[in-house]
This record gives C-alpha cells, structure tokens and sequence, in this order.
C-alpha cells in the first residue's frame, strides 16, 4: 500500500504530467474529473504549446521534466511522453520520491525497464505501468469467450494501418519510438497476458525511408512460440506503403473459433458463426487514473503490475534481436 503518507489521508494526491499529446490530454481530464487529485503543473516539447495546454486544464506550465519531477509539491508524476524518454523520467521521479505512472513502454531497453522496477521498490513507490489494451472490450470478450474454442493451436493479430502522406513526427522516428514492437507494446501484451510464457520467436521488418530522421512506412511480423506450443503471429505496419487498413485478432482452437474484425466479434463452431459483443474503447485512460488513485488511497489491486509488462518487453527484444539477425531467438536467452 501507498498511502501511509499523512498528506495522503486528509488532501488531494499533487499530480505533474509530462506531455501535451493526445494520451496527456485524456489524462488531464481524468484527473480533473477525480476529486483526489490535483493537477499541478504540465511540462511538454515547446514551452508556448505547454502553455496553452496548461492554461486549459487550470495548471502550471514548466520549460521541462527534469524541472517538474524535482518539484516539492508533486507526489505523482504521469509519463505520457515519446517512448524514448520514458525510462528517464520515471527513474528521476521515483528517486525524487515520487509515484510514477508511464505510458508502455517503461523504458527501451530491458535492461532499464529491471532497474526502474527495482527502484520503485527500493523507494516504495507506485510505478504503473498502463496497458489499457487489457481493459478495452477487444481484450475482455476475448477471456469472456476463449474457453468456448477448446485447445488453442494458433493465434493471429494483425494492426495495419495505411496513412499517405505519412506524418512527420515522432512516432516515425527510430530513436523516439523504439523498435515497432517496443513501441507499440500492447500488440505483444494481449498475447504474454492471454497465453502465458513464450519459448521462441522470429521476426522480419522493413521500413521505406527518404529521410535521415524520419520514416514514411515500416512494415513487422513476428511469430511468437509459446511454452504451450501455441502458434502465434503479430502483424505491426503503419504509413504510406500499406493500401488496406486491418485490426483483426483470430484465435483458432479444436473446438472453434474466435474473429474480432475492428469492432465486430464472432464464435465460429460447426460452420456457424454466433456474434459477440464487443465493449466500448472509450473511457479506458479515465479507467486506469481511476485505479491507480484507487491503489494509492486505499491499496487496491491494479490491474496489471510493472513486472508483467517488462516480460512482454523481454518478448519484444527477442523480436528485435530476430528481425537484426535472422535468427530464432530463445526466450532463456533475454
């Protein structure tokens, strides 16, 4: 439990945001509508954009993080900026004495990710790691349903997403994002969350590019062996080389079959096909600033822990060191 400081049983938990994207503005707003918390002060990119940002949501504008986590009057730093930055800003928040909470990924590097884990348990402090992929409807009908396909031989997850001209910013940057399936964690955590342990695994990438910095497609699959023998294959591609956006997840088992095609759902068994309901996406990062107030005031469980998504990190490597050097990468070996 986190709230055995005083200040925690009488007044608001004091909360700086590092960002003023899209993820930071849903936190805002989750935060504004919780009455135990208090938005403090936002850093972002460009001081004149922070501004307006913070002026939005009733908070202090600050020319950077490294100003915002050594501040006396935050307990609650919330990372929801590039992934590059990820792991320095929850290790200066955690060893200012602070709560953390890091949009995935926790760091780039396996390596940081263990020893930003290892110091919020040496601080005793919240390090929350958000993975509101597993509170969306995909993801809960997905364990409401599963059991209905019987032994699970092969799993398919598949998000393309054609974008021309592509965007020139971050998220089409090596060094900012990460490798694709670092950066886009959550397409691997589905998988490690629903199956468990992973054995081997395999990947291929390619990106177009015209420009030093930045790239205009890339295009990832990695085949995934679990401990179980399932199969499993994630398809990650964005930009302008791709021509037919897809979010499909496919589950295929002895006794049926599960298809979830952007928002619709179906059970296949004996040549009939049953729909499912799929819940709302919306509401998700209001969800998960809910639950991490909850485990700060009054020690109740999240949902997901910091040691859970750094094995999904350790997945992700594998499938980095797969797609550099051609090889099978052996779990045993992260």
């Amino acid at each position: 439990m986190y709230n055995s400081e005083a200040y925690l049983t009488t007044a608001k938990v004091r909360v700086g945001l590092v960002g003023t994207g899209y993820a930071a503005k849903l936190r805002a707003e989750a935060l504004l509508q919780d009455e135990r918390s208090h938005l403090v002060a936002i850093a972002g990119h460009k001081l004149e954009n922070t501004q307006a940002f913070a002026q939005e949501y009733q908070a202090e504008a600050v020319s950077s993080w490294e100003q915002l986590v050594g501040r006396d009057d935050i307990d609650l730093v919330v990372i929801s900026t590039i992934n590059r930055d990820h792991g320095a800003i929850a290790r200066a928040a955690l060893t200012s004495g602070k709560h953390a909470i890091v949009e995935y990924p926790l760091a780039l590097d396996v390596v940081e990710a263990q020893e930003i884990i290892a110091l919020a348990k040496a601080q005793n402090k919240l390090l929350h790691v958000e993975h509101i992929e597993l509170l969306g409807g995909l993801h809960q009908a997905l364990k409401q349903h599963i059991e209905k396909v019987g032994e699970i031989f092969y799993v398919r997850y598949s998000t393309i997403s054609p974008i021309h001209p592509a965007p020139r910013k971050w998220t089409y940057n090596h060094e900012l994002f990460g490798f694709p399936f670092i950066g886009a964690l959550s397409r691997l955590h589905r998988l490690t969350d629903l199956f468990g342990a992973v054995f081997t695994v395999n990947c291929h990438q390619r990106f177009w590019q015209v420009e030093q910095d930045y790239y205009q497609a890339c295009f990832c699959m990695t085949q995934l062996c679990f401990t179980s023998g399932l199969l499993a294959q994630v398809v990650y591609g964005k930009g302008e080389t791709l021509w037919q956006p897809e979010r499909k997840f496919e589950v295929h088992g002895h006794e049926g079959g599960l298809v979830f095609d952007g928002d619709r759902g179906f059970f296949i068994h004996n040549g009939e096909s049953t729909p499912i309901e799929i819940g709302t996406r919306r509401g998700l990062f209001a969800k998960d600033t809910t639950m991490v107030l909850d485990r700060i005031f009054d020690g109740k469980p999240l949902y997901v822990t910091p040691e859970a998504s750094l094995y999904t990190l350790k997945v992700a490597e594998a499938a980095q060191r797969a797609a550099e050097t051609g090889l099978t990468i052996f779990m045993k070996d992260i």
